[in-house]
């Protein structure tokens, strides 16, 4: 059996959550906390396999907590499921150990696998933040590079990477947080300052260069 430790502040949340673990016949209920400090103390008396968190807690985030019980039972298995889904969330959720982050909206499919893959161990993403670290990591991969072309801002060489790796316009704007209008003026911009006639040729010059 795997024993799982619910923590939200929202008793409509926890009830639905316990819910979908009450279906499987390998979850077993470890109890459930409100506030970090329950969590962090029902964690330590319980001792469940994987603790479902959530980031925004009254008394201090599900990160905090989360390290505290790490600290204390390291053993534990730790899955974010939160509402917030900034980078600095979700990098920081994964320095201090976590072994996953879902968002609130992750089907029961997404949750089962999410705590199934902890237990074992492993580390599990939804896919939309699967997606962003992904891009993430890339994106360093590129900064850490000789700077190229130094004719264009920071944003126009996150597009025109975008663009090398074969992204259609409504990807881009999707990965970079952009308005439709404005990943066209971006590519307009960059064509005229690579000084090539389409996207094609564009695309031609980065992936030569590197991109």
């Amino acid at each position: 059996m795997i024993r799982i430790l619910v923590v939200d502040d929202h008793p409509v949340f926890r009830e639905g959550l316990l819910s979908i673990l009450a279906s499987v016949k390998d979850f077993e209920f470890a109890g459930e906390a409100a506030t970090g400090a329950e969590a962090i103390d029902m964690a330590e008396e319980q001792q469940p396999d994987i603790v479902l968190m959530d980031i925004d807690l009254p008394d201090c985030s599900g990160i905090e907590s989360m390290r505290e019980i790490l600290r204390m039972s390291p053993h534990i298995g730790v899955i974010m499921l939160s509402m917030i889904d900034d980078d600095a969330s979700i990098f920081s959720a994964m320095r201090a150990g976590a072994r996953g982050y879902l968002l609130k909206g992750a089907r029961k499919r997404e949750i089962v696998r999410a705590v199934y893959a902890a237990a074992d161990g492993e580390a599990i993403f939804s896919p939309a933040i699967a997606k962003r670290m992904i891009y993430y990591f890339d994106s360093q991969q590129h900064s850490a590079r000789i700077d190229l072309f130094p004719e264009l801002t920071a944003r126009e060489k996150e597009v025109l990477a975008l663009l090398a790796k074969g992204n259609s316009n409504s990807e881009i704007g999707t990965l970079l947080g952009l308005r439709p209008k404005t990943v066209r003026n971006h590519i307009s911009n960059i064509l005229n300052k690579l000084q090539v006639t389409d996207r094609s040729k564009a695309i031609i010059l980065a992936r030569e260069s590197g991109l």
